[in-house]
């Protein structure tokens, strides 16, 4: 039998122990099924079982609509039964008055252990149970992107012309403040760009991003090269390799599709250098500007996820707070959104348009033009799409109170409503208006994901039933089978101090033995760089005698840069753009840059804190 079934089989007894139930019978359905389904049964069909029960949980029932293919005993199916006798009445179905909280922890971490297994080839090649998502899937996520253009067109089309006016005024009164800000920062040049680390659409990595030879003629406005690609003035000469993009001429974004689960890719566009480059630096600009914002600033989230599980715990404690989840949210956010959000701040509204690349290059349906503002890939995605989100929200609760909003009714929502990417909370009275205002503007509310009606509440990774955090351990890669499986390795060493921080010490216990079948595995503080079980304090050993800190023996995460020499005034133009006035943490940085292509893990003698 495969190590992950194994594991699943240890949590299984060791969660059956925490609820004095039997789970033979549940663990038999589990062989049965994947024998007959292969593990897209452990990866899809048992995540779908728990959207299930978490929606009987929102509903405070099982109907027959739930829980589809599984037989049953009374209202209840008979896999987890013994679980779900403990949070259901089994003639009835309806939820009990006082459910187990253990029980609803036990449902969803079993069927939800295995939801987010990312798999590529070499993790398949590694073990071989876990396999990447088919062909099938990947032509279908593609087609679904461009499906979800089409509608965005349409969606665009049919918006009134008084909701527009609406959203306009109401975007106003939300984002003024910060959208005067950007406007004078963009007015006076005073925007820094930037490079991002990751992949471009040109295919330029670590410094040779320093070296660009494309700018469009659109950034040249707003932009100007002589600014933007070269030191100073004095180093003009260095403007002749750059070639000038008229609209037409310029490149698209490249839309890829990464490993993400069996059941769906993710899908990304990946944009071209100068485009990332100048939208950077929008990015840092205005993130700052809406993080200095005192009302709008503890509304909208990009860096801290706490406040809203923090609201997510209160929603599930006291009734009175939603948590929504958009689907396809990025890309249903049009360009036409963004316009009308800033048309009234020209110089931002511009530089919106500027960085904003037109066309996508989807593979089997070539160079399509684009009607979102961006897909996930761009820097500005994900501001502008909560920006975007916060002003139909308030739309919504405007059309609740049936007066226009003013400032004062903004701040009076301050720990009542909170955006953070597509994790939405607002009041449950205002439910109904703000998905109404949501799909009015195209938006998908994903009603398996969104709940307020029951003690279920999820937000930011975290989830809750009636102020208990019933919020789980995912495996998140296969496991390894050699030392060489290294990415397998890292994951499985975190899953398994998870499974020790959630109290499932003897399913860590078991990861812990197959792991040290690889490596050894010392006891270190969660702040050393060390693969080890994490402990609050360690025991007195071996002690570096330079540094005099406590050693142990075992194995670090190794990488190296790949070689990218950077010199003359590309090299000086990287230390103009340097933030901070500490030197570059890496000696090297003008020789070797980018991500790295291998890593490798070394075992030794290292710190332990």
């Amino acid at each position: 039998m495969k190590s992950p079934m194994l594991l699943l089989q240890r949590l299984l007894n060791e969660l059956g122990s925490w609820c004095c139930t039997s789970t033979s019978h549940d663990w038999k359905t589990i062989v049965a099924r994947v024998e007959g389904e292969g593990a897209s049964f452990l990866t899809i069909s048992l995540p779908n079982f728990c959207s299930d029960f978490e929606r009987g949980l929102d509903e405070g029932k099982v109907d027959q609509h739930l829980f589809a293919g599984y037989s049953r005993e009374g209202k209840l199916p008979k896999f987890l039964g013994g679980f779900l006798g403990l949070i259901f009445d089994r003639s009835t179905g309806v939820l009990l008055d006082d459910p187990s909280t253990s029980a609803i922890y036990a449902v969803r971490q079993i069927t939800r252990f295995c939801s987010k297994v990312v798999v590529d080839e070499e993790s398949y090649s590694a073990s071989g149970f876990f396999s990447p998502c088919s062909d099938t899937r990947i032509k279908r996520a593609l087609a679904k992107f461009v499906e979800c253009e089409q509608e965005v067109r349409i969606a665009d089309a049919g918006l009134p012309a008084s909701i527009r006016d609406d959203f306009v005024r109401i975007g106003n009164l939300l984002w003024r403040d910060v959208m005067t800000v950007m406007d004078k920062f963009i007015y006076d040049g005073d925007i820094v760009p930037k490079h991002g680390p990751g992949a471009t659409a040109d295919k330029l990595r670590g410094n040779a991003k320093f070296q660009q030879t494309e700018w469009p003629q659109r950034l040249e406005e707003l932009f100007p090269s002589w600014e933007m690609l070269i030191p100073n003035e004095r180093y003009v000469e260095c403007l002749d390799r750059v070639r000038f993009l008229e609209p037409g001429a310029e490149r698209p974004v490249r839309v890829i599709t990464v490993p993400k689960t069996m059941k769906t890719p993710r899908i990304i566009a990946v944009e071209p250098t100068c485009m990332q480059y100048a939208q950077q630096g929008v990015l840092e600009r205005l993130v700052q500007s809406i993080h200095d914002d005192k009302v709008m600033g503890s509304m909208v989230g990009f860096r801290d996820q706490v406040p809203n599980q923090h609201l997510a715990r209160k929603g599930s404690r006291t009734g009175d707070l939603a948590t929504l989840d958009l689907s396809e949210a990025s890309d249903r956010v049009s360009f036409l959104h963004v316009q009308l959000l800033a048309s009234r701040f020209p110089w931002f509204a511009r530089a919106l348009s500027a960085t904003r690349t037109r066309k996508a290059d989807v593979r089997g349906y070539g160079i399509l033009d684009l009607a979102k503002f961006a897909s996930m890939g761009s820097a500005l995605c994900f501001p502008m799409e909560a920006m975007v989100f916060a002003t139909v929200v308030f739309l919504g609760i405007e059309q609740t109170l049936n007066t226009r909003l003013t400032r004062k009714d903004v701040k009076s929502f301050l720990g009542k409503v909170r955006i953070y990417g597509d994790d939405i909370i607002v009041p449950v009275d205002c439910v109904r208006s703000v998905t109404k205002a949501l799909e009015t503007f195209g938006f998908k509310v994903n009603r398996s994901k969104s709940f307020w009606t029951g003690k279920f509440r999820e937000s930011c990774g975290k989830e809750y039933y009636d102020g208990t955090d019933v919020s789980i351990v995912k495996l998140r890669r296969d496991l390894p089978r050699s030392r060489r499986h290294v990415g397998e390795i890292v994951s499985a060493v975190s899953t398994m101090n998870q499974l020790y921080e959630a109290g499932l010490w003897d399913t860590a216990d078991w990861l812990k033995e197959h792991l040290e079948r690889l490596i050894p595995l010392p006891e270190v503080l969660a702040t050393s760089p060390v693969l080890g079980k994490h402990v609050p304090s360690l025991p007195l050993g071996r002690t570096c005698r330079k540094l005099h800190k406590p050693l142990v023996y075992g194995c670090v995460v190794s990488s190296r840069l790949p070689n990218s020499p950077l010199d003359g005034p590309d090299a000086l133009l990287k230390w103009f753009l340097k933030r901070g006035e500490m030197p570059f943490a890496d000696r090297d940085h003008l020789l070797r840059a980018g991500r790295p292509l291998a890593v490798d893990i070394k075992l030794g003698w290292h710190s332990a804190v």
